[in-house]
């Protein structure tokens, strides 16, 4: 593959990752962390670029994307997780949250809080050419990676840039959260982009747009696809340092709801009224590439999933529904996608990583399940914790775990179930060897 093609495929992934959260949560966190802004921002790339970098590898080195990871554990597993999987990045929380922090950021401003009537017209617009774009997925890379990429990277160059060089403000001490332990914390940040499970989506449309290109041989997608994962990381990486540092520059100014308000805040201050220009354009490309992408993977998997349904029916379905969803807005979105992301993906990230070490444990189903199931019960508790449900009663039972306290408890006990799986699958495996 040319490395013209590469880069291209690479800027596209980019852009299909850069969208709502990537934009919103990194400032709010520099603002939030302060003098701790430097470690955590770094936790946030562990979770928002590092672990999505391992899932579009392992999604280029299976054969069926998210349904060849989940089938290691069972069918079954499989098609509940999966499904799971897209629904949240997709219909319920991903795409309609693209829409709502481009309508927060790139237009309300220009409107008066009573005009609602605003809402409903842009975000008819965004799914409009959602729909549009996402009817031929074979274009993408010509679409968003040549064309739509490069207009995103210079527009949120400028103002990086511009406002690294013209806010000065000194770093506030850290709230609360980020007091004790905001690596840590910064890593819980990072699940909220979604980009983790968002990656064993957009591997199989990488892949897709891969064989468009005439690269049809496993090995060959799976060494592009990584290098595209690495050229989209970096960009990533660089971005969220960048606007998380405004954000610690800006911890004096006020309070802010969200992310959303205050890079609306920190634009008109560095450009005037050309900087809600400038930032609404930047939030229209990142939010409309990465709606589209997520659209286009939906339809992908569903169409598969029941191939009598064509795949142009799931783009107006999926395009429809996320329109209504997104009107309830970015406030009631974020509240309700948190419990769901804090329980799926430390389940995602045990799969992802797993995958990587299949050949040391020749792919035993009781390593997954053992490894899979201790997880679920850690983060079945921090997904009920987050709703605000009674959850103290648990508490001694898994307050033994390390990290525990920082929302990270299932990483031990994930290890401790994949190292039983094992010795449980000793004797299988010796039968297995013996019959070979």
């Amino acid at each position: 593959m040319k490395t013209r093609d590469v880069l291209f495929t690479g800027l596209m992934l980019f852009s299909l990752f850069f969208g709502a959260g990537n934009l919103i949560f990194p400032p709010y966190l520099g603002m939030e962390a302060g003098t701790a802004v430097w470690p955590a921002i770094l936790g946030f790339i562990v979770t928002g670029v590092g672990l999505p970098l391992l899932s579009v590898a392992a999604v280029a080195f299976a054969k069926d994307g998210v349904r060849s990871l989940g089938n290691a554990v069972h069918p079954v597993f499989s098609l509940c997780f999966s499904l799971a999987v897209y629904l949240a990045i997709g219909p319920f929380f991903g795409i309609p949250r693209a829409a709502s922090v481009a309508y927060e950021i790139g237009v309300k401003p220009f409107f008066s809080e009573s005009a609602s009537f605003a809402m409903w017209l842009f975000t008819g617009i965004f799914f409009a050419l959602v729909y549009w774009l996402s009817l031929n997925p074979s274009k993408l890379v010509d679409r968003i990676g040549q064309l739509l990429t490069p207009l995103l990277l210079l527009s949120i160059a400028v103002l990086c840039i511009t406002g690294l060089i013209r806010l000065d403000n000194p770093h506030a001490v850290p709230a609360e959260k980020y007091a004790s332990a905001p690596f840590a914390k910064g890593v819980l940040e990072g699940y909220l982009t979604m980009d983790t499970i968002a990656a064993l989506a957009f591997g199989i449309v990488v892949i897709h747009a891969l064989r468009d290109r005439g690269v049809n041989q496993p090995a060959s997608q799976a060494k592009a696809t990584i290098q595209a994962g690495m050229i989209a990381g970096l960009g990533l990486a660089l971005v969220y340092t960048g606007i998380a540092i405004i954000g610690a520059r800006m911890a004096d100014a006020g309070s802010f709801a969200n992310g959303a308000e205050l890079l609306s805040y920190v634009s008109s201050l560095l450009f005037g009224n050309g900087g809600k220009l400038l930032l609404g354009v930047i939030v229209a490309l990142a939010c409309l590439t990465t709606a589209v992408g997520l659209v286009t993977a939906c339809a992908q998997y569903f169409q598969e999933l029941t191939p009598t349904v064509s795949y142009r029916s799931y783009v107006a379905v999926l395009t429809v529904f996320s329109f209504l969803m997104s009107n309830i807005g970015l406030n009631a979105l974020i509240a309700v996608s948190v419990p769901v992301l804090t329980m799926i993906y430390p389940l995602a990230i045990v799969l992802v990583a797993l995958s990587f070490f299949r050949r040391f444990y020749r792919g035993s189903t009781k390593v997954y399940g053992v490894a899979l199931l201790f997880t679920g019960v850690f983060s079945l508790y921090d997904g009920l914790k987050a709703i605000g449900l009674e959850t103290a009663w648990l508490e001694p039972l898994l307050s033994w775990a390390p990290l525990f306290s920082v929302g990270l408890g299932w990483i031990v006990p994930a290890l401790i179930g994949a190292v039983l799986g094992f010795i449980m699958d000793r004797p299988s495996a010796t039968r297995r060897k013996h019959a070979a």
